[in-house]
Protein backbone atom coordinates (compact mmCIF):
# COMPACT_ATOMS: atom_id res chain seq x y z
CA UNK A 1 0.00 0.00 0.00
CA UNK A 2 1.17 3.53 -0.78
CA UNK A 3 2.38 4.90 2.57
CA UNK A 4 1.26 8.41 1.50
CA UNK A 5 -2.35 7.19 1.68
CA UNK A 6 -1.84 6.14 5.30
CA UNK A 7 -0.09 9.39 6.20
CA UNK A 8 -2.91 11.42 4.64
CA UNK A 9 -5.54 9.40 6.51
CA UNK A 10 -3.83 10.05 9.85
CA UNK A 11 -3.50 13.78 9.18
CA UNK A 12 -7.24 14.04 8.53
CA UNK A 13 -8.02 11.94 11.61
CA UNK A 14 -5.82 14.14 13.83
CA UNK A 15 -7.17 17.47 12.63
CA UNK A 16 -10.73 16.50 11.66
CA UNK A 17 -10.52 18.29 8.36
CA UNK A 18 -9.53 17.61 4.74
CA UNK A 19 -8.55 21.27 4.42
CA UNK A 20 -6.21 21.17 7.43
CA UNK A 21 -4.62 17.94 6.20
CA UNK A 22 -4.08 19.47 2.75
CA UNK A 23 -2.34 22.49 4.29
CA UNK A 24 -0.05 20.36 6.47
CA UNK A 25 0.83 18.01 3.62
CA UNK A 26 1.23 20.87 1.10
CA UNK A 27 -1.37 19.32 -1.21
CA UNK A 28 -4.56 20.50 -2.81
CA UNK A 29 -7.83 19.47 -1.21
CA UNK A 30 -8.63 17.58 -4.42
CA UNK A 31 -5.44 15.51 -4.04
CA UNK A 32 -6.30 14.71 -0.42
CA UNK A 33 -9.80 13.62 -1.39
CA UNK A 34 -8.39 11.43 -4.16
CA UNK A 35 -6.05 9.70 -1.71
CA UNK A 36 -8.87 9.00 0.71
CA UNK A 37 -11.02 7.57 -2.09
CA UNK A 38 -8.15 5.31 -3.17
CA UNK A 39 -7.58 4.13 0.41
CA UNK A 40 -11.27 3.46 0.93
CA UNK A 41 -11.28 1.47 -2.32
CA UNK A 42 -8.35 -0.65 -1.08
CA UNK A 43 -10.09 -1.33 2.25
CA UNK A 44 -13.58 -1.61 0.77
CA UNK A 45 -15.10 0.62 3.45
CA UNK A 46 -15.90 4.27 4.23
CA UNK A 47 -13.41 5.94 6.58
CA UNK A 48 -14.81 9.48 6.95
CA UNK A 49 -18.15 11.25 7.00
CA UNK A 50 -17.74 14.78 5.67
CA UNK A 51 -19.90 17.65 6.91
CA UNK A 52 -19.71 21.40 7.35
CA UNK A 53 -17.65 21.01 10.53
CA UNK A 54 -15.02 18.96 8.73
CA UNK A 55 -14.54 15.19 8.65
CA UNK A 56 -15.56 12.63 11.23
CA UNK A 57 -14.22 9.09 11.45
CA UNK A 58 -16.64 6.25 10.85
CA UNK A 59 -16.47 3.12 13.01
CA UNK A 60 -14.27 1.53 10.33
CA UNK A 61 -12.13 4.66 10.28
CA UNK A 62 -11.62 4.54 14.05
CA UNK A 63 -10.60 0.88 13.79
CA UNK A 64 -8.14 1.68 11.00
CA UNK A 65 -6.35 4.34 13.07
CA UNK A 66 -4.53 1.62 15.04
CA UNK A 67 -3.35 -0.18 11.91
CA UNK A 68 -2.41 3.04 10.14
CA UNK A 69 -0.33 4.21 13.10
CA UNK A 70 1.53 0.90 13.24
CA UNK A 71 2.19 0.96 9.50
CA UNK A 72 3.55 4.49 9.63
CA UNK A 73 5.75 3.73 12.65
CA UNK A 74 7.13 0.64 10.92
CA UNK A 75 7.80 2.55 7.72
CA UNK A 76 9.53 5.41 9.56
CA UNK A 77 11.65 2.87 11.48
CA UNK A 78 12.65 1.18 8.21
CA UNK A 79 13.69 4.51 6.71
CA UNK A 80 15.80 5.31 9.79
CA UNK A 81 17.58 1.95 9.87
CA UNK A 82 18.07 1.06 6.19
CA UNK A 83 20.41 0.57 4.57
CA UNK A 84 22.54 -1.04 7.27
CA UNK A 85 25.95 0.54 7.96
CA UNK A 86 28.78 -0.57 5.69
CA UNK A 87 30.22 -3.92 6.76
CA UNK A 88 27.12 -5.04 8.67
CA UNK A 89 24.69 -7.59 7.26
CA UNK A 90 22.40 -8.21 10.23
CA UNK A 91 20.91 -6.25 13.12
CA UNK A 92 19.78 -7.08 16.66
CA UNK A 93 16.88 -5.10 18.13
CA UNK A 94 17.04 -5.20 21.93
CA UNK A 95 15.07 -3.43 24.62
CA UNK A 96 15.23 -2.93 28.37
CA UNK A 97 13.54 -0.98 31.12
CA UNK A 98 15.11 2.41 31.79
CA UNK A 99 16.35 1.40 35.26
CA UNK A 100 18.42 -1.38 33.64
CA UNK A 101 20.34 0.84 31.25
CA UNK A 102 23.32 1.07 33.61
CA UNK A 103 25.13 -1.23 34.00
CA UNK A 104 23.18 -4.17 32.51
CA UNK A 105 22.45 -2.83 29.01
CA UNK A 106 25.69 -0.88 28.90
CA UNK A 107 27.73 -4.03 29.53
CA UNK A 108 25.54 -6.23 27.32
CA UNK A 109 26.05 -3.93 24.34
CA UNK A 110 29.80 -3.98 25.00
CA UNK A 111 29.83 -7.78 25.14
CA UNK A 112 27.85 -8.04 21.89
CA UNK A 113 30.18 -5.67 20.06
CA UNK A 114 33.08 -7.89 21.14
CA UNK A 115 31.49 -11.30 20.56
CA UNK A 116 29.25 -10.65 17.51
CA UNK A 117 31.01 -7.76 15.74
CA UNK A 118 29.28 -8.40 12.40
CA UNK A 119 25.86 -7.46 13.84
CA UNK A 120 24.58 -3.91 14.14
CA UNK A 121 22.73 -3.19 17.41
CA UNK A 122 19.59 -1.15 17.94
CA UNK A 123 18.37 -0.57 21.50
CA UNK A 124 15.11 0.74 22.94
CA UNK A 125 14.82 1.90 26.54
CA UNK A 126 11.21 2.16 27.72
CA UNK A 127 8.74 0.99 30.36
CA UNK A 128 7.94 -2.71 30.43
CA UNK A 129 4.54 -2.79 28.74
CA UNK A 130 5.79 -0.66 25.85
CA UNK A 131 8.66 -3.09 25.31
CA UNK A 132 6.32 -6.09 25.38
CA UNK A 133 4.08 -4.47 22.78
CA UNK A 134 7.11 -3.86 20.55
CA UNK A 135 8.07 -7.50 20.97
CA UNK A 136 4.57 -8.61 20.06
CA UNK A 137 4.66 -6.47 16.89
CA UNK A 138 8.07 -7.84 15.91
CA UNK A 139 9.87 -4.51 16.33
CA UNK A 140 12.19 -6.01 18.99
CA UNK A 141 14.02 -9.34 19.03
CA UNK A 142 14.22 -9.44 22.84
CA UNK A 143 13.64 -7.30 25.91
CA UNK A 144 14.65 -7.29 29.58
CA UNK A 145 11.76 -6.36 31.84
CA UNK A 146 10.70 -6.49 35.48
CA UNK A 147 7.17 -7.74 34.94
CA UNK A 148 6.56 -9.94 31.86
CA UNK A 149 3.29 -10.91 30.28
CA UNK A 150 2.87 -14.57 29.31
CA UNK A 151 1.36 -13.98 25.88
CA UNK A 152 1.23 -16.76 23.25
CA UNK A 153 4.49 -17.00 21.35
CA UNK A 154 6.61 -15.22 23.96
CA UNK A 155 9.38 -17.06 25.78
CA UNK A 156 9.98 -15.83 29.33
CA UNK A 157 13.18 -16.58 31.27
CA UNK A 158 14.02 -15.27 34.73
CA UNK A 159 17.50 -13.77 34.51
CA UNK A 160 18.06 -13.07 38.18
CA UNK A 161 16.16 -12.17 41.32
CA UNK A 162 16.85 -9.20 43.51
CA UNK A 163 15.20 -7.83 46.60
CA UNK A 164 13.85 -4.35 47.07
CA UNK A 165 15.36 -3.24 50.38
CA UNK A 166 14.88 -0.07 52.38
CA UNK A 167 17.98 2.06 52.82
CA UNK A 168 18.56 5.44 54.40
CA UNK A 169 21.14 8.21 54.24
CA UNK A 170 22.69 9.81 57.32
CA UNK A 171 19.65 12.08 57.38
CA UNK A 172 16.81 9.54 56.90
CA UNK A 173 14.02 12.04 56.24
CA UNK A 174 11.92 12.31 54.23
CA UNK A 175 10.76 8.88 53.15
CA UNK A 176 10.82 8.78 49.32
CA UNK A 177 8.33 6.46 47.68
CA UNK A 178 9.97 4.84 44.66
CA UNK A 179 7.36 3.50 42.25
CA UNK A 180 8.42 -0.04 41.33
CA UNK A 181 5.08 -0.92 39.77
CA UNK A 182 1.58 -1.89 40.74
CA UNK A 183 2.57 -5.17 42.39
CA UNK A 184 5.12 -3.44 44.61
CA UNK A 185 2.64 -0.73 45.57
CA UNK A 186 0.09 -3.28 46.76
CA UNK A 187 2.63 -5.13 48.90
CA UNK A 188 4.25 -1.91 50.11
CA UNK A 189 0.98 -0.27 51.21
CA UNK A 190 -0.13 -3.45 52.95
CA UNK A 191 3.16 -3.89 54.84
CA UNK A 192 3.81 -0.18 55.48
CA UNK A 193 0.45 1.63 55.62
CA UNK A 194 2.06 4.59 57.42
CA UNK A 195 4.24 5.21 54.33
CA UNK A 196 1.52 4.76 51.71
CA UNK A 197 1.29 8.52 51.20
CA UNK A 198 4.83 9.87 50.95
CA UNK A 199 5.64 13.55 50.56
CA UNK A 200 8.13 12.71 47.79
CA UNK A 201 7.36 10.15 45.09
CA UNK A 202 9.65 9.31 42.16
CA UNK A 203 8.93 6.74 39.46
CA UNK A 204 12.53 6.16 38.34
CA UNK A 205 14.90 4.29 40.64
CA UNK A 206 18.22 5.88 39.53
CA UNK A 207 16.77 9.38 39.94
CA UNK A 208 15.37 8.58 43.38
CA UNK A 209 18.69 7.11 44.47
CA UNK A 210 20.66 10.14 43.34
CA UNK A 211 18.17 12.40 45.11
CA UNK A 212 18.65 10.57 48.42
CA UNK A 213 22.45 10.51 48.06
CA UNK A 214 22.50 14.28 47.50
CA UNK A 215 19.70 15.41 49.82
CA UNK A 216 19.13 12.67 52.38
CA UNK A 217 16.09 10.50 52.91
CA UNK A 218 15.15 6.83 52.75
CA UNK A 219 13.42 4.53 50.29
CA UNK A 220 13.32 1.15 48.59
CA UNK A 221 15.94 0.17 46.01
CA UNK A 222 17.24 -2.91 44.24
CA UNK A 223 19.69 -4.77 46.45
CA UNK A 224 22.44 -5.03 43.77
CA UNK A 225 22.29 -1.30 43.10
CA UNK A 226 22.73 -0.14 46.70
CA UNK A 227 25.27 -2.79 47.72
CA UNK A 228 28.38 -0.69 47.01
CA UNK A 229 26.86 2.40 48.66
CA UNK A 230 26.19 0.37 51.80
CA UNK A 231 29.72 -1.08 51.82
CA UNK A 232 31.23 2.43 51.57
CA UNK A 233 28.96 3.86 54.27
CA UNK A 234 26.97 6.26 52.11
CA UNK A 235 23.77 4.37 52.90
CA UNK A 236 22.55 2.01 55.62
CA UNK A 237 20.01 -0.79 55.53
CA UNK A 238 16.96 0.04 57.63
CA UNK A 239 16.74 -2.66 60.34
CA UNK A 240 13.66 -4.92 60.30
CA UNK A 241 12.20 -3.19 57.24
CA UNK A 242 10.15 -5.54 55.03
CA UNK A 243 11.86 -6.82 51.88
CA UNK A 244 10.16 -7.44 48.56
CA UNK A 245 11.10 -9.86 45.80
CA UNK A 246 11.96 -8.15 42.50
CA UNK A 247 13.04 -10.47 39.65
CA UNK A 248 14.21 -9.46 36.18
CA UNK A 249 13.19 -11.39 33.07
CA UNK A 250 14.41 -11.90 29.52
CA UNK A 251 11.52 -12.08 27.04
CA UNK A 252 11.67 -12.89 23.34
CA UNK A 253 9.52 -14.24 20.50
CA UNK A 254 9.91 -17.94 19.81
CA UNK A 255 9.34 -17.27 16.11
CA UNK A 256 12.39 -14.98 15.94
CA UNK A 257 14.69 -17.35 17.84
CA UNK A 258 18.03 -18.05 16.15
CA UNK A 259 21.54 -19.24 16.91
CA UNK A 260 22.78 -15.64 16.92
CA UNK A 261 20.05 -14.56 19.32
CA UNK A 262 20.93 -17.41 21.66
CA UNK A 263 24.56 -16.28 21.46
CA UNK A 264 23.41 -12.80 22.47
CA UNK A 265 21.47 -14.26 25.40
CA UNK A 266 24.55 -16.19 26.55
CA UNK A 267 26.48 -12.92 26.58
CA UNK A 268 23.72 -11.35 28.67
CA UNK A 269 23.81 -14.21 31.19
CA UNK A 270 27.58 -13.77 31.49
CA UNK A 271 27.08 -10.08 32.25
CA UNK A 272 24.50 -10.93 34.92
CA UNK A 273 26.80 -13.53 36.50
CA UNK A 274 29.87 -11.28 36.53
CA UNK A 275 30.91 -9.60 39.75
CA UNK A 276 30.35 -6.02 38.68
CA UNK A 277 29.40 -2.67 40.15
CA UNK A 278 25.64 -2.16 39.81
CA UNK A 279 25.59 1.21 41.59
CA UNK A 280 24.39 3.04 38.43
CA UNK A 281 27.05 5.73 38.70
CA UNK A 282 28.19 7.33 35.46
CA UNK A 283 31.93 7.93 35.48
CA UNK A 284 32.96 9.00 31.96
CA UNK A 285 36.61 8.71 31.07
CA UNK A 286 37.61 12.29 30.39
Amino acid sequence: MDIDLTRTFLEIARHGSFIAAAERLHLTQTAVSARVQKLESHLNCTLFIRNRAGAKLTADGEAFVVFATQMLETWDAAQRELPLPDGFHHVLHLGAEVSLCNPLMLKWIGALREQIPSYAIRTEMAEGMTLLRLLERGVLDAAVVFKPEYWPGLQVEQLFEEKLVMVRAANPDPYVYVDWGEGFRRQHDSALPDKAKASVSINLGPLALQHILENGGSGYFRSRVVESYIEKGYLQRVPKAPEFSFPTYLVYSRERDSQTLQHAFSALREVVASDTDWSQRWEPLI
